[in-house]
């Protein structure tokens, strides 16, 4: 493995799972538009799980959706997604910092380290793709209803959590990708030398029958 590669996928995975968190919260997912308006007197915005509104004096109001199951079927798709990715997300960092080279979980059992670090990888995709659906879902349905001249409803326009999710889902699937390009088993090159190794037995033995097989050049009398 390439210690290098895989710190670095370990930071893009971190910084997308952190992203992650800080977009699900976020009260930008959507805001109403002002496209149109010649004096707005209110900005309604919303997230997955509240509404809120800000009059021109600044003041704000925000309200929890009443019921899970009367909302949008990509609402809630959406929470579970993001939900998920924030699970895969950590599932992903202790599997990544377990199989990195510079810790010392699992000894220097190299080929396991890089198996788990593997899983750490696959982890990092499945959260940027969880992200990716969610977001990219959600802001389709902001666009479709922007542009259908039929619908009565608010026209919303993209929130900036949009964006950070979008960030988070591109950071975590470079990671994943980057992290499984790494774990790879070491060439002939990289395994670690001792400095002393004995030799094998049958060489062993060989030696010593050598020794015992040779003539010797002196007699019984030459020592007396």
């Amino acid at each position: 493995m390439n210690p290098i590669v895989e710190a670095l996928a370990c930071f893009l995975g971190f910084l997308g799972w952190i992203m992650a968190g800080v977009a699900l919260p976020n009260r930008y997912w959507r805001e109403s538009t002002v496209d149109g308006s010649v004096i707005t007197t209110s900005t309604v915005y919303e997230n997955l799980w509240m509404s809120c509104a800000t009059d021109a004096t600044g003041v704000h109001n925000c309200r929890d959706f009443p019921s899970l199951l009367a909302l949008n079927g990509y609402i809630q798709a959406s929470r579970a997604l993001m939900i998920a990715s924030i699970l895969f997300g950590a599932f992903g960092l202790v599997a990544t910092l377990v199989g990195m080279q510079c810790t010392k979980v699992c000894g220097e059992n190299y080929v396991l380290k890089g198996r788990i670090a593997a899983i750490g990888g696959v982890f990092f995709l499945l959260q940027g793709l969880c992200t990716m659906i969610a977001v990219s879902w959600y802001a389709a349905n902001i666009t479709q209803q922007f542009f259908d001249q039929l619908y009565a409803g608010t026209k919303y326009e993209i929130g900036q959590a949009l964006y950070i999710g979008w960030s988070s889902a591109v950071l975590a699937i470079c990671g994943g990708s980057c992290l499984l390009c790494a774990c790879k088993l070491n060439s002939p090159s990289e395994k670690t030398s001792y400095p002393y190794q004995p030799g094998s037995r049958r060489h062993m033995l060989s030696t010593v029958a050598t020794s015992q097989a040779a003539p010797s050049n002196y007699g019984r009398n030459a020592y007396v």
